[in-house]
């Protein structure tokens, strides 16, 4: 997606990025004629946005036919974006008032405009509330349902819409059929030949440590997944595993979490079977078998119909085309999905017929549930903020040469080469101000743990901030973040926890 954002931008697309960190993109921005790089302090989004649409409105930048044709509540969002004087948004997030109108202007008076969100926006306590506040500026400008608009969610790992789609979530079926919807529970039991299926959601991930430490929930089975490493506030998380009576990790290496398993069952990759992907634009794609797996590697279906007969259920299967022939008798979006319209190009869903095209763009006419709707939004404050004894704010993140857990690219020696061990990187004011010199062994203690890694001092990270990636295992970044959780997805806030930095001779 990134070169993607690159390619356009170098055909003249104006770009606005919102960022604490000077990235590879927001350099992007910030060196472009006309381009605008909001440079605000970690965890301030809500403000900013809402500032933002005050804007909006306040210059009658708004999209009236559109407000009044498909939306409702704008009303109680004019009321509630004007309590956010724009000096005052100003204090609050560090970014310059006249910034945030061409911000405003900018996307209000594009003929197109699409925003992109990643993790920055998610990984917060107001996650939630962050992306409706984005949902805001969409419906405020009608910047949706026509082709290069909407909102898009960036996810932070290959193919998680595809398995959200397959029913992952713990409170869905496939396609998004929700667990107290009962003519699809009868569809599946039925299909299943099972009598009944549960109504009850299941546990999202940090409840289920949370009973874990309690004793109430006893056994997890994690496929493609490195919570030790990756959860957030990840003490927590290993006293959980540690606590269960039975773990089973299936994946392509012994991840940080197999070292807690009881069973790992090897799992082939992606070129080693068959299979789909599906894209951010919803579109499946095939995946085609170009080896064999390894030794007794198995594609993880083929694992989980052995494991299910075990059990006494009988899943057979023998291809994945049969299960995405059960999946579209089942799930309406998927209703004309196969894998011979899936080669080539693909297919995009909602495709409820064999004869449909796939439906490319959504909300041309209406949303799901009629109109839009302004929900006006808050500030969710972070767990904790720097202060006297934490006074500077930890952001985590990725580098661009390894993925999630690394433990894929750290087997490439090309990337371990480029970059081989965690930096912190900390603003030269604030390097000056502790005595620390770039490339020195520097240990970052927050309120939960303690890790050394090597200073970059540099200007990428804003005065006040420093910048740590999770991808190395022998300087395990998460023992150090929040414990605050989004309040609607409990998504762990990886994104602000307060810290400090001495040089590691100093250090505690």
């Amino acid at each position: 997606m990134g070169l993607k954002v690159r390619e356009a931008v170098e055909k003249g697309t104006r770009l606005v990025v919102i960022d604490p960190r000077r990235t590879e993109v927001s350099s992007l921005a910030e060196a472009q004629e006309g381009g605008i790089w909001l440079r605000l302090r970690p965890g301030t989004n809500i403000p900013l946005l809402n500032g933002i649409l005050r804007v909006i409105f306040e210059e009658g930048l708004a999209n009236e036919e559109f407000i009044r044709e498909r939306t409702e509540g704008v009303d109680a969002i004019k009321t509630h974006v004007m309590d956010y004087e724009l000096s005052q948004v100003e204090e609050i997030t560090g970014v310059p008032e006249d910034r945030i109108r061409d911000a405003a202007r900018a996307y209000a008076n594009a003929g197109t405009a699409l925003i992109l969100y990643g993790l920055g926006v998610a990984e917060h306590k107001g996650g939630t509330a962050g992306v409706m506040a984005l949902a805001n500026l969409v419906l405020a400008t009608g910047h949706v349902g026509r082709p290069h608009t909407g909102i898009n969610p960036l996810r932070g790992q290959n193919n998680v819409q595809g398995a959200c789609d397959m029913g992952t979530l713990p409170y869905s079926l496939p396609g998004y059929q929700h667990t107290d919807d009962e003519k699809a529970l009868k569809r599946f039991a039925r299909l299943w030949n099972v009598p009944e299926l549960p109504v009850d959601p299941g546990l999202m991930e940090p409840q289920m440590y949370d009973e874990a430490l309690r004793g109430n929930f006893r056994g997890l089975y994690v496929v493609g997944y490195d919570p030790a490493q990756t959860q957030g506030n990840v003490s927590h998380v290993r006293a959980a595993l540690k606590a269960l009576d039975f773990l089973v990790v299936q994946d392509l290496f012994l991840t940080e979490t197999a070292r807690y398993a009881h069973v790992v069952l090897p799992a082939a990759c992606f070129y080693e079977k068959d299979g789909t992907f599906t894209s951010g634009e919803r579109r499946i794609r095939r995946v085609h078998k170009a080896v064999d797996p390894p030794w007794d590697a198995r594609p993880d279906w083929e694992i989980v119909c052995l494991i299910s007969q075990a059990m006494g259920y009988p899943m057979f299967y023998t291809h994945p085309s049969q299960i995405m022939a059960e999946l579209s008798q089942v799930t309406p979006p998927y209703a004309g999905v196969s894998y011979e319209r899936i080669e080539g190009h693909g297919q995009v869903w909602p495709c409820p017929a064999p004869d449909h095209p796939g439906t490319a763009l959504l909300h041309t006419e209406r949303f799901p549930i009629g109109k839009g709707r302004f929900v006006p939004v808050s500030p969710v404050f972070a767990e904790e903020d720097a202060d006297r004894d934490f006074p500077l704010t930890l952001v985590t993140g990725r580098r661009l040469e390894h993925y999630n857990n690394a433990s894929m690219t750290r087997r490439c020696e090309a990337f371990d080469r480029i970059a081989g061990k965690e930096f912190v990187e900390i603003h030269p004011e604030d390097a000056a101000d502790l005595g620390i010199v770039d490339g020195s062994s520097v240990a970052v203690e927050s309120r939960r743990g303690r890790v050394i890694a090597t200073a970059r001092v540099t200007e990428r990270s804003r005065p006040g901030s420093v910048f740590m990636t999770f991808h190395f295992s022998e300087t395990p970044v998460n023992i150090l973040t929040s414990p605050g959780l989004d309040t609607k997805t409990l998504t762990p806030e990886y994104k602000v926890c307060a810290v400090r930095v001495l040089p590691d001779d100093d250090s505690i």
